[in-house]
């Protein structure tokens, strides 16, 4: 399985154990309601289906995925132990791997000015699902799968099985974190360089309107900090239990477990849940709700607001035109 229940049974006692479990499958069902959200809003809104958010609809079926085998516990002994254990490793790799794929999107539509990103479709399916396999069979050399608690894991405290999952599990996952803070760092200052360009040549009124684009700028630099914090303490447990495989800390079993389980949640709410994805949501909602629920919506007074301050604009528009012949 992969970091969330790789939690030595040794050296913990039964009750530590219920409460890891516990933890793990509470932080583990709020990941796969979050990712679920996002794969739904993705097949009901037919507007939402553009090749940027495709790529977030594929990292939510990873993490929801990711989440299931994570939080179903020990379905029984034998072919099906082994099935949850390399089940929750492909998907939670793919989950990562999925976040490469949307910050290598954006550095060449912004940074690169490509417009080919659509076409490299069928290049990052291959990208994903191909290195997630290869590293979930690799992952199974020197291997000894075990029973923890209510997990199907597997045992690392030898040398040999350590190294084979930092191989096959972190080293992927810290290049990820890398790339995608390299990348985001070089679009974030390329659009703040083009922003201050176009307000010193323009009028004021240019940076009013680019404020909304600065908040998506400081969205995108969070982005990388959700794999950092998810795997962080999972990253830590590990190189502890490399150097003293006979002695487990409880509370950071318990932070590697909740982080790395809530990976899923992050996700759906950063890449997810979006401005766009609101609106839709929003508009359906003002459209089937009861009118006399209607001023209860925030976003439904805040949409007809701003119907109106445009429909004012056009007026005054219209009265100066009239004023100047």
């Amino acid at each position: 399985m992969s970091a969330t229940s790789q939690v030595a049974a040794g050296a913990l006692s039964a009750h530590d154990r219920q409460i890891l479990t516990a933890v793990n499958a509470g932080a583990a069902s709020l990941s796969f309601v979050g990712s679920s959200f996002i794969v739904l809003c993705y097949v009901l809104f037919k507007e939402l289906r553009k090749f940027s958010f495709k790529l977030v609809f594929y990292l939510a079926i990873s993490d929801m995925l990711c989440s299931f085998f994570t939080m179903v516990g020990d379905p029984s002994k034998g072919f099906f132990c082994y099935a949850q254990g390399y089940s929750t490793h492909f998907f939670c790799v793919a989950s990562f791997l999925w976040t490469t794929t949307i910050a290598f999107t954006l550095h060449r539509t912004v940074v690169r000015h490509k417009t080919d990103v659509e076409d490299l479709e069928a290049i990052f399916h291959l990208y994903v699902w191909g290195t997630s396999l290869v590293m979930t069979v690799i992952r199974s050399f020197g291997n000894n799968h075990g029973h923890l608690g209510a997990w199907c894991s597997t045992q690392t405290s030898t040398g040999k099985a350590s190294v084979v999952h930092f191989i096959t599990f972190y080293l992927p996952l810290w290049g990820a974190i890398l790339y995608n803070g390299f990348t985001y760092f070089q679009v974030i200052r390329m659009l703040n360089n083009a922003t201050r360009m176009a307000v010193g040549m323009s009028d004021r009124g240019y940076h009013t309107e680019a404020r909304p684009d600065m908040k998506v700028l400081n969205r995108w630099g969070y982005y990388p900090l959700i794999l950092i914090g998810s795997w962080a303490f999972a990253t830590i447990n590990r190189i502890h239990d490399f150097i003293e495989p006979g002695h487990k800390i409880f509370w950071l079993s318990v932070l590697d477990v909740g982080t790395a389980s809530l990976m899923g949640l992050f996700n759906s709410i950063a890449y997810g849940l979006n401005s766009s994805v609101r609106r839709a949501m929003y508009e359906r909602l003002d459209l089937f709700w009861p009118d006399k629920l209607r001023r209860w919506l925030p976003y439904s007074s805040k949409y007809r607001n701003q119907q109106q301050q445009q429909h004012q604009e056009s007026e005054l528009v219209a009265l100066k035109s009239q004023d100047q012949q």
